[in-house]
């Protein structure tokens, strides 16, 4: 049992907050982006924020560092675009091994300056490995159906290299998240599992799916049953979901979950729902006395925040989550 699962059995862990959110009030121009190294980089590079982990480090420790003060015991990666088909849009593929490496080193190191800390509560990194920014299962073109911008092969080659660099680089633990195709998770749960065949055994695996409306499906068009059905065919440590919906918005959808998954389950809501301006208005006591009802009715494991929440957010989760048993294991699919 590694000490994630073992932590797990104990306790509800929280998991941080928002990482883009955080990484907008440094207000970040161009030439931070580019910083000396890629002074030269042909191509924009404002707005990639996973390059910040070689060019502004410290920015990223800050922000890793603030979430774990006010009780957090996961921090994510800052890796949620690092594979070679997201940073083709920089032209960037040539760097994406050093981006998850650089960024699971620098988790790590803020992990484990807590863990010392406090030895009775260890501190966990997970390893960030987003959707990409193409769909195995849809056409991008409504005039061709049958057109795809990717392919299931391309998905493995490109989660492989992430994935490896994010184990290298000293994750705990490995969260495919915000699965809006379920083709694309598959094809990163398959290079997963080959690398855990040939090298990394004991690495854990979360996966966090995204419903993206009222529907109560997936953008491939997935219900909460079908996705977590569809995602079991390797072991998990725990499914689940985030973005796209707030803290009351998802809660049927985890009630659904939660009787249908004998994994844990995990969840990470928006701070709300962003309002005309993109921004998101929820309050920390108004997003933690929404998550109450996850505790209350027993339906998590693992809890934190997507998209707006900020430290204050995860402050006010935490500290409702040490009031609650974790969900316990209680059927199998």
């Amino acid at each position: 049992m590694t000490a994630i699962e073992h932590a797990l059995t104990d306790r509800i862990l929280v998991l941080d907050g928002a990482m883009g959110t955080m990484l907008q009030a440094y207000h970040f121009e161009e030439e931070d982006f580019r910083g000396t190294r890629f002074k030269d980089h042909p191509s924009s590079l404002k707005g990639n924020n996973d390059l910040l982990s070689l060019t502004q480090p410290e920015a990223i420790k800050e922000v890793h560092r603030s979430y774990f003060e006010v009780g957090a015991d996961i921090v994510e990666t800052n890796t949620f675009s690092s594979t070679s088909i997201g940073m083709a849009d920089y032209n960037m593929e040539e760097w994406v091994y050093e981006l998850n490496y650089a960024s699971a080193k620098l988790a790590r190191e803020v992990a484990d300056e807590f863990t010392k800390k406090t030895p009775e509560k260890p501190r966990f990194v997970a390893g960030s490995i987003g959707p990409t920014n193409r769909t195995a299962s849809m056409s991008p073109d409504v005039n061709d159906p049958g057109f795809r911008a990717v392919t299931f092969d391309d998905l493995v080659k490109a989660y492989s290299e992430q994935a490896r660099a994010l184990i290298e680089g000293g994750s705990d633990v490995l969260l495919v998240e915000t699965v809006f195709d379920t083709l694309n998770a598959k094809a990163a749960l398959f290079a997963i599992d080959e690398l855990k065949e040939s090298h990394y055994s004991d690495i854990p695996v979360m996966v966090s799916g995204t419903i993206t409306d009222a529907s109560g499906r997936t953008l491939s068009g997935q219900t909460v049953e079908a996705f977590a059905v569809s995602v079991s065919h390797i072991p998990l440590l725990s499914v689940g979901f985030n973005c796209a919906l707030g803290a009351d918005q998802l809660l049927p959808y985890l009630r659904r979950l939660s009787m249908t998954t004998d994994a844990l389950v995990s969840a990470h809501p928006n701070a709300g729902l962003p309002n005309a301006f993109g921004a998101y208005d929820q309050s920390p006591k108004e997003m933690a006395d929404l998550i109450a009802h996850y505790l209350e009715e027993n339906l998590v494991n693992i809890i934190g925040g997507c998209c707006g929440s900020t430290p204050a957010h995860i402050e006010h989760i935490a500290k409702l989550a040490e009031r609650y048993k974790p969900r316990k294991r209680s059927i199998s699919v």
